[in-house]
């Protein structure tokens, strides 16, 4: 018999096959999540609030339904924590923010949290972010800075940190992100789990980011069977966001159980150990990724070391990110203003400074950026870098210490050029360094390749489609 404490360690998958064999129930499987969702939410800030009740209630249908061999969709009774940037209805969604008030009615979701009650998700609760999902680390105003599973005086990253954090500490086995910069990517390399940012449009957002098409929403998981799962669920057409996409004629699911024979053979994977000399790497994170990148070549992949053709986009870049954070707080009353993130405040005033040229230039270097990558992946399928350039530093920080003066923005090279170009980009598990702080490796296609992306993600860690 499965104990309940290894019931918060198996993958949605695992739960899967559990209740069709009716091992364990739906309702035991939540009262374990729900007693580690709490220890997250004490030890590491990882949750804004755990719906014990509700969360409870939604299991004891779904145990009904698994009961009677009739469940409701593709993840019925499995246990799912979301970001609180993301609305889901019947409790408030404060997006770390002192401005939100928790008064209203609070009785919409967003698309994939809609997606997530109609194939009978159990919803645990909801998880930190910094303010409106500004920044690469999570703390705010108004829930504190959240920390790492693996060393709580460190940074568990950001924005999508509790979510992360919630899956490293077994608080569910899944968990929806959002991604402007590298928001769900920077958190799952800190701490060691897989993350996705889908290709723009695959996972429909409402309401807009302030920060528009620079962000993304997708699957944070333990391996990638389930992270093709939840894309499944989470993907598709939605009316209230006008470019969201069909989903494609093949599902992940189905893709990555198709290729699991071949794996990685026969792939053509680019490997950027720096970006061309760009950033300074650290030597134990260099190693672990090169030694990824070996085994994908063991596995039959055609590997080749080749930098993408551009020079870091960090301008482009912080122009429409200080013009999203501009028109963001100018949408917040005049006399709450003073209760924002100074951080937030700051970036906003030089966005404040930005001309309809300013904005117009960085959308056609955007697009330029987006056109060289698209010439890149004709002769690649794959990009392979480091995710980030280090392991967690200290909690509470915005940047490691001795860092330059660009902010997040500084020490996250190889995540937000692939949020300009709408690139399907995850983020592997492949080690940790001497201080046992989780290294990531990042998988990058051309738009639409999420499919591809997966299945180099599952041939690194090994797992089994069986």
């Amino acid at each position: 018999m499965t104990e309940p404490s290894e019931l918060s360690d198996l993958t949605a998958r695992q739960l899967l096959a559990g209740y069709r064999a009716k091992a364990f129930s739906p309702t035991e499987v939540t009262r374990a999540v729900l007693a580690r969702a709490e220890e997250a939410r004490t030890r590491l800030n990882a949750f804004v609030r755990v719906d014990h009740e509700s969360a409870l209630a939604q299991a004891r249908a779904a145990t009904e339904r698994w009961g009677a061999s009739e469940p409701k969709g593709l993840l019925d009774g499995v246990p799912v924590s979301v970001k609180d940037l993301l609305l889901q209805a019947g409790g408030p969604t404060l997006r770390g923010s002192n401005t939100t008030s928790e008064k209203g009615s609070w009785d919409e979701d967003a698309p994939a949290v809609a997606r997530l009650r109609e194939h009978g998700a159990v919803l645990i609760g909801k998880t930190t972010t910094p303010e409106f999902g500004w920044k690469g680390v999570t703390d705010s105003p108004r829930t504190g800075v959240t920390r790492n599973p693996h060393d709580p005086a460190r940074t568990a990253g950001g924005s999508s940190g509790g979510s992360a954090a919630a899956v490293a500490a077994g608080a569910g086995p899944l968990s929806l992100g959002t991604d402007g910069g590298g928001s769900i990517r920077i958190p799952a390399s800190f701490c060691g789990v897989l993350g996705l940012k889908p290709t723009y449009g695959r996972v429909p957002l409402y309401p807009a980011s302030p920060f528009g098409t620079l962000s993304h929403v997708g699957p944070i998981a333990r391996d990638a069977a389930d992270a093709a799962l939840l894309l499944d669920v989470i993907s598709g057409a939605d009316d209230r966001d006008p470019t969201a996409l069909e989903p494609p004629a093949r599902s992940c699911v189905t893709a990555l159980t198709e290729d699991a024979a071949s794996g990685v053979k026969g792939l053509r994977i680019a490997y950027s150990a720096s970006f061309g000399g760009q950033v300074a790497v650290r030597p134990q994170v260099a190693a672990a990724v090169r030694a990824a990148v070996t085994r994908l070549a063991g596995l039959g992949a055609y590997v080749e070391e080749a930098d993408p053709d551009f020079a870091d986009p960090v301008e482009v870049f912080q122009t429409l990110w200080n013009a999203g954070a501009a028109r963001l707080v100018d949408q917040v009353a005049p006399d709450k203003r003073k209760l924002i993130d100074p951080g937030l405040r700051a970036i906003a005033a030089r966005g404040a400074r930005l001309s309809a040229l300013d904005l117009l230039a960085a959308q056609d270097a955007r697009l330029e950026l987006a056109r060289r990558m698209a010439r890149f992946h004709r002769r690649y399928d794959l990009l392979v870098t480091p995710t980030l350039p280090l392991t967690a530093f200290a909690a509470g920080r915005e940047a490691p210490a001795g860092a330059s003066p660009r902010g997040w923005t500084g020490w996250t090279p190889f995540t937000y050029p692939f949020n300009l170009t709408q690139q399907p980009a995850a983020t592997v598990p492949v080690g940790a360094d001497t201080e046992g702080l989780a290294i990531g490796l990042q998988l990058i296609a051309a738009r639409h390749g999420d499919a591809v992306v997966l299945r180099a993600a599952a041939a690194i860690l090994g797992a089994s489609m069986g």
